[in-house]
């Protein structure tokens, strides 16, 4: 759920538009648009501390054959929460191994492409610091 939460939505939106004959489905929730307050900690010790509001899109579905899908989404995006939460219930039948092919697999590979990028340009604006030891001769 993490993975799909986090991915971009056009490329959410690509790779769901592979998966064919996708089953009718009702909604049990929505999408709907919300607020939440995200918490903050200084150092990752300290006190907590209301840091501010983050819009989320929240939905749950349930397809025919009775499994239900939820997603929670950063932002505003109703398709991506529906997209997320097809793919939850999806993952719940037999079909989990074309979902995770079709799906899953190229979102965390095209993740972890853009992290291994991001590490490298960071990497290459590195700066060794040395101290030369002085002896008071």
């Amino acid at each position: 759920m993490g993975l799909l939460a986090k991915a971009q939505t056009d490329d959410l939106g690509h790779r769901f538009s592979a998966l064919t004959n996708l089953p009718d489905f009702k909604w049990l929730q929505p999408p709907e648009i919300g607020a939440v307050m995200v918490r903050g900690r200084m150092g990752g010790v300290g006190a907590p501390f209301n840091l501010g509001e983050m819009s989320v899109t929240r939905c749950a579905l349930m397809i025919a054959s009775g499994e239900v899908g939820h997603a929670y989404v950063q932002g505003r995006s109703k398709v991506h929460a529906e997209q997320a939460a097809m793919i939850d219930a999806l993952m719940q039948t037999e079909r989990a191994d074309e979902v995770r092919a079709a799906v899953l697999v190229p979102i965390a590979a095209s993740r972890a492409a853009s992290h291994q990028t991001r590490a490298e340009k960071a990497a290459a604006t590195k700066v060794d610091f040395f101290t030369l030891v002085r002896g008071e001769d």
